[in-house]
């Protein structure tokens, strides 16, 4: 077992819970000397505890504090950090000289989209505040079900993850904002590995949110689902390569939907490609009428739920498809300000260290009309049920993802299961190939976050209910 980690900084706490904090900063970006000022700071504490087969690999307890100053001059950025109140000062003088300096050499210019200066204060609301959980009784918790998938048999290894972190984060701009809100985001993650006859295949379950620890207790179902999968995985036979219909369970869908479909909503994705502004044009159709696609910051508990984003800006639900139509995009202040449009509170930094860029927060593929998975599958004669994920990678408009588990689909119902499902399309023909979505949405919040620009995880989430896709091709043997 590895040592406790503790990562200690420059400036105490009782500096950064001074009754001065406020007055402090809000003074510093209003004489920054440029056209637009932010401080962001931040103050977090992490425990986190990994397990890989019989060992309990990592037990850490972190602290990181430190902040940055985001200045705008003449259309140019500059962006510095600091980890002491009393470098803050120079630090401000110091991203206005940088911005000044890029505004004469550069003729790319930033502008950003207007909004309402809010001032609010925002505290946890928690229903089991992980806190209060003892280091010894979370060891003994994901222990115990690391021992469950290990004793298992035919389940060879495992790999297990959890950790909370709690965030205390100071932000305020020269418009007029100032926030103190109170931020925390727990996630789980639990493999079983089975190995035979030269082949490995994986079981996998997880679990997050922002609000309840309690959601962590009780999930054997899940453990033992989870090393059944890895066991009945590595005996299944690999599928058939071909072009089949899928239905997707609303874990892969969601997926789908953030990876292919969501990065590529983005606005700093759209603002600066003149082709993808005429692929993405808004009021293009993109499916059927029961297509509906969106990103909302509003899911209370979920990990991608947040009142404000990094720029102050409060979040909302934001439509991209609606009724099988392109109705809109995820922006910052200011690939807004360069396209014209609103702002979508989507702005987000994974950490202090992070200018804010144009992300997620949970994005979903909404309710259809067309019951349950049994009606989905009832008219299929030969296709693929493909559920969970496990990996993938996305090039553009192009995608390739493969399934966690899977089973044959034959005159309507489910058969026997297969492995190394692996599904690759088009995002936008998949879009026009959807044939069917269900009306049992369904979020499962994990452990995992989204990657973008070096910065890695961010904390998000995504939904979808069960979704039936035709001529998607399958590669197999």
């Amino acid at each position: 077992m590895k040592t406790i980690d503790r990562e200690t900084t420059l400036t105490t706490r009782a500096a950064l819970d001074s009754r001065n904090l406020k007055s402090l900063l809000t003074g510093l970006v209003q004489k920054a000397g440029a056209d637009y000022a932010e401080i962001r700071l931040e103050d977090s504490t992490e425990t986190a505890l990994s397990f890989m087969g019989q060992n309990l690999e990592n037990v850490s307890e972190s602290h990181l504090y430190g902040g940055n100053v985001r200045v705008l001059v003449n259309g140019c950025w500059g962006f510095v950090t600091f980890n002491s109140l009393n470098e803050l000062e120079a630090r401000v003088r110091e991203a206005a000289q940088n911005a000044r300096a890029a505004a004469r050499l550069s003729k790319d210019k930033s502008v950003l989209a207007p909004i309402e200066p809010v001032v609010d204060t925002v505290r946890l609301d928690l229903l089991a505040d992980p806190r209060q959980v003892s280091i010894e009784d979370k060891i003994a918790l994901f222990g115990g079900y690391n021992d469950r998938i290990l004793r298992r048999p035919g389940v060879t290894s495992s790999a297990l993850r959890y950790f909370d972190r709690y965030t205390r984060l100071y932000y305020t701009n020269s418009d007029g904002t100032w926030l103190d809100r109170e931020l925390m985001d727990m996630g789980f993650g639990a493999s079983a590995i089975a190995t035979r006859n030269g082949i490995t295949a994986r079981g996998t379950t997880s679990q997050g949110g922002r609000n309840n620890f309690d959601v962590f207790r009780n999930l054997e179902h899940d453990i033992d689902e989870a090393a059944s999968d890895a066991v009945e995985n590595v005996g299944a036979p690999v599928v058939k390569g071909g072009t089949y219909t899928v239905i997707c369970d609303p874990h892969l869908a969601g997926v789908f939907v953030h990876e292919a479909f969501g990065h590529l909503s983005e606005g700093d994705n759209i603002a600066d490609d003149p082709r993808m502004q005429e692929v993405l044009r808004l009021g293009r159709k993109f499916g059927e009428g029961y297509l509906n696609i969106y990103d909302t910051g509003l899911d209370v508990g979920l990990r991608g739920h947040l009142k404000y984003d990094d720029e102050g800006v409060p979040t909302q639900r934001t439509d991209l498809i609606k009724d099988g139509v392109l109705v809109g995009r995820l922006h910052s202040r200011e690939t807004a300000g360069r396209m014209g449009e609103k702002p979508t509170g989507n702005a987000r930094a994974i950490s202090y260290r992070f200018p804010p860029i144009p992300r997620m927060r949970n994005t979903c593929i909404g309710n259809g009309p067309h019951g349950k998975l049994e009606d989905l599958i009832k008219d299929v004669k030969e296709g693929v049920y493909a559920l969970d994920s496990a990996g993938g990678q996305t090039n553009g408009e192009l995608f390739t993802f493969t399934a966690g588990k899977a089973f044959m689909i034959r005159n309507g119902k489910l058969a026997e299961r297969v492995r190394d499902v692996t599904i690759g399309g088009n995002v936008f023909d998949t879009l026009r190939n959807i044939t069917g979505i269900a009306g049992d949405y369904h979020v499962r919040d994990g452990s995992g976050g989204c990657g973008k620009a070096g910065q890695m995880p961010l904390p998000v989430s995504h939904g979808s209910p069960h979704i039936r896709i035709k001529d998607v091709v399958i590669g197999g043997k």
